[in-house]
């Protein structure tokens, strides 16, 4: 059976590129299609991966914010068609779910969310200006983002709050699959100059949806400085603020088991990274809403914030209780990347018509 990969674009390094890049490694040696790709500014990994660029990669501007081509990311879906693919498996945030796949070419989607701009354009376009440019073409993306939902063989979603989303935006019944913690605990760890351990630990990547701005101002007198990775954007009046830009993954380790606790009040649609503190024992808290809800074990691997704002975040981490590292520990495992390759194999074998190849589940271990 041959098979081929799609993403929307390899632009940041977020929680869908993680999966992403997992995928790669789930099926080794299937080409991934993309919008755009950006080797400096995404996960260093798929620098080993045959990428396969849309015509859109010519233009920088794209390269560097892929919101930049709203208007020319559906055409570009359009003309994109793997080659010589049995099975096409998309990893989709509203655009890789359109890829064209021939008559007798089977797609499988594993979406991350429907398409955040047209259906939560309030969260994602900060801009008023972009939202009155979004008003003139969304019924036209709109009927296009539908017709590329039906167009999949099988739908999954990664998280039941995305699921009860994709049945309500496109009616379909898809089937959860969480995706697995894929950073490696045992990795190589590299501290962070200036910072001492016991910090409060948040990551944004800059925009709206993020609310980094709730999290900087709850945090304050807390007794814990708040370390912001992944952006290095300065905080004006917030002298308990250490933004330290984008950082390795062995720096992230380092922050990951360094930190006091991860702490978000985004509205994810899964939400990978208290997990991905979990993995090295450190607890989160995190907004009791989202995907939030799947990954989150009040109590045991951490504690929910009841509102986004300042005031719950405070209130919260004040009074944030002492944590069983162990028990964190073995909350994460519960997301293993075994099994996530072992259900991820199993769909495509049936949709594909074939038996998963033995040990699929261990070729990622």
């Amino acid at each position: 059976m041959r098979l081929a990969l799609a993403h929307d674009y390899l632009t940041q390094r977020g929680g869908a590129e993680r999966v992403a890049l997992l995928l790669t490694k789930v099926f080794p040696g299937a080409p991934l299609y993309t919008s755009v790709y950006n080797p400096t500014t995404t996960f260093d990994g798929f620098g080993d991966v045959d990428i396969r660029v849309s015509r859109l990669q010519r233009v920088p501007a794209f390269r560097k914010d892929p919101r930049l081509a709203l208007l020319a990311l559906a055409n570009a879906w359009d003309s994109t068609q793997p080659d010589a693919a049995d099975v096409v498996v998309a990893s989709s945030t509203g655009w890789a779910h359109g890829v064209n796949v021939p008559d007798g070419v089977r797609k499988v989607v594993y979406c991350h969310n429907p398409a955040r701009w047209l259906y939560q354009a309030e969260d994602y376009l900060t801009s008023r200006a972009a939202r009155g440019a979004l008003g003139v073409v969304r019924p036209g993306l709109m009927a296009w983002d539908r017709r590329a939902a039906r167009s999949a063989d099988r739908y999954l979603a990664n998280s039941s709050v995305v699921a009860a989303r994709i049945r309500a935006t496109y009616g379909i019944d898809a089937e959860v699959l969480h995706p697995p913690v894929s950073i490696d605990a045992a990795g190589e760890q590299e501290p962070v100059e200036g910072l001492e351990p016991g910090f409060w630990l948040t990551i944004a990547r800059g925009r709206g949806y993020k609310n980094t701005s709730a999290v900087v101002e709850g945090t304050r007198g807390t007794g814990s400085p708040l370390v912001v990775a992944g952006t290095s954007e300065p905080f004006a009046d917030a002298p308990h603020v250490r933004p330290v830009g984008v950082v390795s993954d062995a720096q992230l380790r380092w922050l990951y088991a360094n930190a006091r606790a991860l702490v978000s009040v985004s509205r994810e649609d899964f939400g990978l990274t208290p997990l991905e503190a979990n993995a090295f024992g450190t607890p989160s808290a995190v907004l009791r809403a989202g995907g939030f809800l799947d990954s989150t074990a009040e109590g045991v691997s951490g504690e929910f914030i009841e509102h986004a704002t300042p005031e719950a975040v405070h209130r919260t981490l004040s009074t944030f209780p002492d944590h069983d590292r162990a028990a964190v520990r073995r909350h994460a495992e519960r997301f293993s990347l075994e099994e996530f390759s072992r259900r991820m194999w199993s769909v495509v074998s049936e949709v594909g018509g074939v038996r998963a190849p033995v040990g699929a589940d261990a070729a990622v271990a």
